[in-house]
């Protein structure tokens, strides 16, 4: 006799309730659902089409520099320092006298990458203590909303400020650090709510009768179910760090010399904003069209994924 007739016909199994193979298949079945709308929606967004491929491009430039220009970005000549951008040199050239475009293209990898390397550990901390809150509640939930409100106390920029200023040496890995000790209590707090949001729909408690412990019911019910709002804001999150990066090392407590980055090239250039304003303008100009690809982009997943959320 196979092994679901045997389980059909327990008799001390409720026959009202359902069983672990149909929870399992009303769950997979709801999130393919989701998931497949979601992309549908995005597929007929003309804003996700041109920020995706915004973002292909400046994704491109900073794993892959070398496709866009063939100039040693530290080749530099001080008898053509600060020239107006020309046929040889489309972005003119720097106090150096390097050249302007190449030194934009270069300065994106460090730029993005602290995006990335931000989002990433917000993302880890946050999904894991939203979780823990949300799922388990009471105490649990006690303790890591006041520590989320100590943290949120303090603005990250200011906070930023106050910590980098005291490190000497300061690259990549520093400045991703300490923006994700101030920014993470933020998209906790969202994966807590949406954590609230699924903890006591029907798979779950249905999980719940049928056995299955607080780590399964976690990351098979809850954690599949619950990503979607933080995800969306992640994506947005890239483009809010990258603004960051560049207000910071702007004000002169980011990344630091020989690396090269938007808010190095937006620091150096501060003295020339009137005689020389294309040194302001093209590091600006990325800047800009990183934030706003991934703002955009963020928000058609959110969209997508939360209609309900659409205002």
């Amino acid at each position: 006799m196979s092994d679901t007739a045997l389980h059909t016909q327990d008799p001390s199994r409720d026959p009202h309730q359902p069983s672990q193979a149909e929870v399992q298949d009303a769950k997979h079945t709801e999130e393919a659902s989701l998931w497949a709308d979601a992309w549908r929606t995005l597929r007929k967004n003309p804003w996700f089409i041109v920020a995706a491929a915004l973002l292909v491009v400046l994704l491109t430039m900073a794993i892959f520099p070398q496709l866009f220009t063939t100039t040693d970005p530290r080749e530099c000549l001080l008898s053509r320092s600060r020239q107006s951008p020309s046929a040889a040199h489309w972005f003119g050239t720097d106090v150096q006298g390097c050249d302007y475009y190449t030194r934009v293209v270069y300065g994106a990898r460090n730029s993005i990458a602290i995006g990335f390397i931000t989002t990433i550990g917000v993302f880890v901390v946050a999904v894991v203590m939203g979780l823990l809150a949300g799922y388990f509640g009471r105490m649990v939930d006690t303790v890591l909303a006041r520590l989320a409100d100590m943290v949120f106390a303090v603005p990250y920029i200011l906070g930023a400020l106050v910590f980098l200023n005291s490190i000497e040496d300061r690259g990549v890995t520093e400045v991703a650090g300490i923006l994700i000790f101030f920014t993470w209590p933020t998209m906790m707090r969202l994966m807590r709510g949406s954590v609230l949001s699924v903890v006591n729909s029907e798979y779950v408690v249905a999980a719940r009768a049928l056995g299955a412990g607080h780590l399964t019911i976690m990351r098979r019910h809850i954690l599949p179910n619950s990503l979607g709002p933080v995800i969306g804001y992640a994506t947005v999150f890239v483009g809010i760090i990258v603004g960051a990066e560049a207000t910071l090392t702007y004000l002169g407590v980011g990344l630091q010399l020989p690396s090269i980055s938007w808010g190095l090239q937006l620091q150096n250039a501060q003295p020339y904003l009137q005689s020389h304003p294309h040194l302001i303008l093209f590091p600006l100009i990325f800047v800009g069209l990183t934030v706003f690809g991934f703002m955009t982009l963020g928000d058609a997943v959110r969209d997508a994924i939360d209609p309900k959320g659409k205002k």
